[in-house]
């Protein structure tokens, strides 16, 4: 018969449910995240699933073009025949959602009276910061480092507005890195070409943590 150590069961149960406490705490964190925006935990968790459902949802923005072109194989000796889908689109999760939430939260503090002058120099310096910091990558479109978003974008908001740093963090966060990195770069990536979507792969990751790192600096 094996006996194994109590200490050992103990930590083996641990590991096998470590990811689902990770899960409860990621939620957790968000849940505070957004209350610090003003929305409620109910709220939050259905914005959640719309955004993640979202990122998977791509609204054109212009007509689809098949492209027919052929690509070289094995040295060059073989010409394989392909089809390119060309056009825009905006991501529903990564784009859309997060932009109206963005002008909610400035009609939120235009209501209160807040001047939103130092939002807007926020979302200035977001838009260039993102833009020389974005990447065009032929075949994976615009990317940007993941983390550049929700930091920054939280220490220009308690520069500009510590009164009300978190709603300023978001919406520059969130309208910076959407202008600066995916529209302004929008023409450049085209000469790729592809299927591009503004708020998608590439920057969908920063803009998502914008409203969880940048509001748990703020807060």
């Amino acid at each position: 018969m094996i006996f194994i150590p109590i200490a050992l069961l103990i930590f083996l149960l641990f590991i096998l449910f470590l990811p689902i406490l990770l899960a409860l705490a990621y939620f957790h964190i968000i849940t505070l995240s957004f209350e610090g925006l003003g929305i409620s935990s109910g709220v939050t968790i259905f914005l959640l699933f719309l955004i993640l459902i979202g990122s998977c949802i791509n609204i054109p923005l212009t007509r689809k073009k098949l492209v027919y072109s052929t690509r070289a194989r094995f040295f060059g000796l073989f010409r394989v025949p392909q089809v390119e889908i060309q056009g825009v689109a905006i991501n529903l999760g990564g784009g859309l959602l997060p932009i109206l939430l963005s002008f909610y939260f400035l009609f939120l503090l235009w209501k209160q009276g807040v001047e939103l002058a130092p939002v807007l120099v926020a979302v200035f310096f977001m838009i260039i910061l993102t833009k020389f910091l974005a990447r065009v990558v032929p075949g994976r479109g615009i990317t940007l480092p993941f983390f550049i978003p929700p930091i920054f974008s939280a220490i220009f908001a308690l520069i500009l507005a510590p009164e009300f740093a978190a709603p300023t963090a978001f919406v520059a966060g969130v309208l910076g890195t959407l202008i600066g990195a995916d529209m302004l770069n929008l023409r450049k990536a085209r000469k790729y070409g592809g299927y591009l979507s503004i708020g998608g792969a590439g920057v969908f990751d920063g803009i998502f943590l914008v409203g969880i790192v940048s509001t748990l600096l703020v807060g």
